[in-house]
């Protein structure tokens, strides 16, 4: 009786074909309204500021709200996919947020508009997670780094598009209109998501092997694979047992065991690095333009620099990393990110601000997107979100304390000791990356993973005990039951 179903390497051998594509469309959407109401935040604080609805005491707290609600969602949005299932979170997260942008938009006080921002970041926080999860979990891994850029291709027209639409709209129909459009644009691609199938290697690894199947087969066909049931050995399962055996749930703690730790921590300074490397070069670096009396940092070229290199390092992304590969290209770009972050803050030609300032941004960028498209595929199915998603709450909780970390570094050495600070950063992740890089193979997430779920085929069941000792869950009889090749997977030996 054969329930083994191999989504991961069957979903890794297809070509790209129209579900691919269409996934990739419906996944960037979302990430583009979340960066839209992500970053809608400047203009909407100024303009309440500016009429008398908020104090800068309450624009304080807004900021502060929005950064636990990213955090909080990241580490919500891992539970909820690794328990409930992908495509559920996928949807719920969305929903969230686009239904509480709607609410913010009739918010009577700057005090209930705090409240809403809070409740609607725990969503877009979970977007974030599950948007870059989901191209691992269905887009085959040859093709990744192509797909991760078109998804911060999304997030940086998010981003640019925000402070454009907030230029026009806030004036004219006041702020309340940004959460308006940011809300409509996120139902509206949480509409045309209501039929994203769920992921077959979540399916598989929690013994749904029939449903498993059934979406591969689908996906299979709108790839090209012309027969997908040839080949292919039945599933079966006997009526007890579907009825008596469930596939085992692995606790978080599994993340500090003995055979996972050390991507665990990968995934930490990695996404430190990115998100604070991000804040600080484009949340900071015209602050310290203005302390020296550099005029240009507020002009339309320092902020069309800094807004086109967020599209344009994912868009080069989109072309090159799959032929580098993905750990590659995250030590290139980290190491031309400090590179130009060291040298930017000693541009005194307007050209050479605009020039630099383009090719920090875009390597910035290009970092940013494949760290935290990267990290996902450092961990198994059975907690891939979990995963990716406690590396971004860590992230998302020290963005909480970069600004006085920044302005400690400011105060006591100038601009020089921040560079010097980000720079090292960059430096001292990518050696770490080189010496000690995660390997994503198949192979070796198989040797993690809880039984069966292999993310590659039954070949690598071997191992999978030491994962859930050092979670603290039970052996049970797999110490002592069939050989690894033969076992049910997401089932007790």
């Amino acid at each position: 009786m054969n329930t083994h179903v191999n989504a991961g390497q069957r979903l890794d051998s297809l070509s790209v074909g129209p579900f691919h594509r269409r996934l990739a469309l419906l996944v960037g959407l979302g990430m583009f309204f979340d960066s839209f109401d992500n970053t809608l935040s400047a203009g909407v604080l100024a303009s309440v500021l500016d009429t008398g609805f908020s104090t800068l005491e309450l624009n304080s707290l807004f900021l502060s709200v929005t950064f636990a609600g990213l955090a909080i969602g990241a580490i919500f949005a891992g539970w909820l996919s690794d328990r409930v299932g992908r495509a559920f979170a996928f949807q719920f997260s969305l929903a969230l947020f686009g239904l509480l942008a709607l609410c913010a938009a009739l918010a009577p006080s700057m005090e209930v508009l705090i409240a809403l921002r809070g409740v609607m970041s725990i969503g877009m926080g979970a977007e974030y997670v599950i948007c870059y999860g989901m191209i691992t979990e269905f887009i085959p891994r040859g093709r990744r780094g192509r797909y991760l850029g078109l998804l911060g291709i999304f997030a940086g027209l998010g981003v640019s598009l925000s402070s454009l639409v907030g230029w026009v709209v806030i004036p004219g129909w006041s702020w309340r209109g940004m959460f308006i459009i940011g809300g409509v644009g996120a139902m509206i691609a949480w509409w045309l998501r209501r039929g994203m199938p769920e992921s077959p290697r979540w399916l598989e690894s929690r013994g749904r092997y029939e449903e498993a199947e059934a979406v591969i087969r689908k996906i299979e066909r709108e790839s090209g694979v012309s027969n997908p049931e040839a080949g292919q050995s039945p599933v079966t399962h006997r009526v007890a047992d579907a009825a008596d055996e469930k596939a085992e749930w692995v606790p978080i703690t599994v993340l500090f065991s003995r055979p996972v730790i050390r991507r665990t921590l990968m995934a930490l300074i990695l996404t430190v690095t990115c998100l604070f490397g991000s804040y600080a070069v484009t949340g900071w670096m015209p602050t310290f333009f203005v302390e020296q009396g550099m005029t240009v940092s507020k002009s339309l070229g320092f902020n069309a620099a800094i807004m086109s290199g967020y599209v344009a390092g994912p868009l080069l992304c989109a072309f090159i990393v799959d032929r580098l590969g993905r750990r590659q290209s995250i030590m290139m770009f980290g190491s031309l990110a400090a590179v130009f972050a060291g040298i930017y803050p000693f541009m005194t030609s307007p050209a050479l601000v605009i020039a630099v300032g383009f090719v920090l941004v875009a390597t910035v960028a290009s970092f940013l997107t494949l760290s935290l498209g990267t990290t996902p595929e450092f961990f198994p199915t059975a907690f891939r979100f979990r995963g990716g998603g406690f590396a971004q709450t860590v992230g998302r909780v020290g963005l909480i304390f970069s600004p006085f970390i920044v302005l400690w570094l400011f105060n006591s050495a100038g601009v020089v000791g921040v560079i010097l600070a980000v720079s090292g950063m960059y430096v001292a992740v990518t050696l770490l990356n080189a010496v000690a890089g995660v390997d994503t193979s198949p192979e070796a997430l198989a040797q993690i993973a809880p039984d069966g779920d292999t993310d590659g085929g039954p070949e690598g069941a071997a191992a999978t005990h030491d994962v859930r000792r050092e979670a603290g869950t039970s052996v049970g009889p797999s110490l002592s039951g069939p050989s690894p090749a033969v076992r049910r997977p997401g089932l007790p030996g």
